[in-house]
């Protein structure tokens, strides 16, 4: 198969070896791509569910002329390898992670840009950045189209039924990575994608790539611990000094707006930091292949912010990227707010 995209992505990349600090998990090639200047800030970009690195394809690029841009596909995932029975999880993954920052690139300060299963991920590893067990001084952390917050999101029956103990694997064996990435190109890209499409192909050949369909019913096993642990996730989100960034593409049906719109009211819009909140109109689940020049240009003005600018349109063209909302240290009392409208009417 021909797959321009994932074969170019492959190339700028190779491999390390590591192994789980515990358990009795086998060792496994972790691929990964380094894009930038090595000396400039580190921006590192965390894939998700059943995907892998090549989600970062359109954005990469545009991201390494000003970080040094780095990506690994987890264990299970795209160009890594894919051993049935290895203890899938997203711990191991974020210690993976930490493994990545401190012995492969050597990273202290930097940024932490994550999708999907990723945000879970990000969140464990924000935690250990909260409390100084991470060699990565965590500079901000930005969060994109994930189910963080499970009870409003609109899982899949595909999802519910590779999750299952029963069905799960039976489907996997049975489903093929071209079945796979174009059943996610039609519900999942805005507007959909067909096979034949550059990203669609690139799915099919991640997915290929080791017989990753073996290991979905494993891997995604990940929203057990979501499931789980969450709550606590977030509430410790919450009492962090590094910024956080919500951004979120409109039209995901799976992990709709209404999730990205609870964690930032109970979570985020109090927390200290300056925090920001960011729906990119016309972009589905994956909004950073749908609308990646808005993905980059809600990434940069994140990262630094006019300070002074309110809610709206970051431009006055159609389907500009929005600012919902910045943190504050309190809600003022309806009452106050009165009084200051009149205040100012008098003026």
């Amino acid at each position: 198969m021909n797959t321009p995209r994932a074969d170019e992505w492959r190339s700028r990349g190779g491999h390390f070896s590591w192994r789980p600090a515990e358990g009795d998990a086998s060792p496994v090639q972790v691929f990964h791509v380094e894009i930038g200047d090595p000396g400039a800030p580190v921006m590192l970009l965390i894939h998700g569910w059943p995907t892998s690195s090549v989600d970062w394809f359109e954005v990469a690029g545009r991201l390494s002329a000003r970080f040094r841009v780095c990506a690994l596909d987890f264990p299970g995932y795209g160009f890594s390898d894919k051993p049935p029975g290895w203890g899938y999880s997203l711990t191991r993954d974020e210690e993976l992670i930490e493994f990545y920052l401190s012995e492969v690139i050597g990273a202290e300060p930097g940024v932490v840009v994550a999708h999907d299963r990723g945000d879970s991920v990000a969140l464990l590893h924000a935690a250990r950045c909260a409390e100084g067990r991470s060699a990565m001084r965590l500079g901000h952390l930005v969060l994109s189209n994930g189910n963080i917050f499970l009870p409003l999101s609109n899982l899949t029956e595909a999802q519910r039924q590779i999750l299952d103990g029963e069905s799960g694997p039976r489907i996997a064996a049975a489903l093929t990575p071209s079945r796979l990435a174009e059943g996610m190109g039609a519900i999942m890209f805005t507007p959909p994608r067909k096979a034949g499409d550059p990203q669609v192909e690139a799915l099919t050949a991640t997915f290929a790539h080791g017989d990753g369909m073996k290991v979905l019913h494993e891997t995604i096993q990940y929203l057990v611990e979501r499931s789980r642990d969450e709550q606590a996730w977030l509430t410790a989100l919450a009492g962090a000094r590094f910024p956080v960034t919500v951004i979120w593409g409109l039209y995901d049906r799976v992990s709709p707006p209404r999730v990205a719109s609870y964690v930032w009211n109970e979570y985020l819009m109090l927390k200290p930091g300056g925090n920001r909140l960011y729906f990119v109109p016309d972009a589905n689940h994956y909004l950073q292949v749908d609308r990646p020049d808005a993905f980059v240009k809600v990434l940069l003005h994140a990262l630094e912010p006019a300070h002074d600018q309110g809610p709206g349109a970051l431009e006055a063209e159609r389907g500009a990227p929005l600012l919902v909302d910045s943190s504050r240290e309190r809600l003022a009392a309806a009452a106050d707010l009165l009084r200051a409208g009149a205040a100012a009417g008098t003026n």
